[in-house]
């Protein structure tokens, strides 16, 4: 990353690093099947703050949360099964294990049954990415990464160029962490609300 100072310019150029690595197209996920050992290096080396290990993702499995294994293989993970761990590797800081369960199951009903699934993993997975890469260049151009609308906070601080350039990035980071909460707690109220209205429908 380019530049002696950490102004605006510097922390677009650097979302634009994070949306380009941090979207994995579904033609780069591996096309052949894999160990668990090799699903956990993989996971590992895409989602590095994630640290999964054999007994997460058996666990996962054994809550019905992702697909079993196929059954008889060495090789039992497939590119489904790398699919949903992917997407679940994006949800877990947002969602619970038991409320990304609840989510797969409005497109995949049954999750070791693959006859039932409203949508293909592919179709669901492409789709993410799509949306995925919108929200990230929705985000750069947003408002608040504008160093005029900064400055114009900041007027009337009274700040030397230091002070200024760490209360642009305080500005900032409190500004992702007050939409990362209200995101985080919107769509868990939308998982609740839905498992509740669903619930009501089955009683009545």
């Amino acid at each position: 990353m380019s530049g002696s100072s950490f102004d605006i310019s510097r922390i677009k150029e650097l979302s634009k690093q994070i949306a380009e690595s941090n979207i994995i197209p579904y033609t780069d996920l591996p096309e052949y099947d894999l160990f668990l050992s090799q699903v956990i290096d993989y996971l590992n080396d895409r989602f590095p703050g994630e640290k999964f290990t054999n007994n997460i993702v058996q666990n996962y499995i054994k809550n019905d949360v992702i697909s079993k294994p196929e059954d008889g293989k060495k090789r039992g993970y497939t590119k489904v099964h790398l699919t949903e761990l992917v997407l679940l590797s994006y949800m877990r800081p947002v969602l619970t294990t038991e409320e990304i369960k609840k989510v797969f199951s409005l497109a995949f009903n049954e999750i070791n049954d693959r006859s039932d699934d409203i949508i293909s993993w592919e179709n669901a997975y492409k789709t993410f990415t799509e949306i995925q890469k919108e929200s990230f260049d929705d985000f750069i151009q947003k408002e608040f990464l504008d160093s005029n609308k900064l400055d114009g906070l900041m007027e009337g601080y009274n700040l030397n160029g230091e002070e200024q350039e760490k209360i642009t990035v305080f500005l900032i980071v409190m500004t992702l962490i007050a939409q990362a909460s209200a995101i985080k707690k919107l769509a868990q109220n939308i998982v609740e609300q839905y498992s509740n209205y669903i619930d009501d429908k089955d009683n009545k």
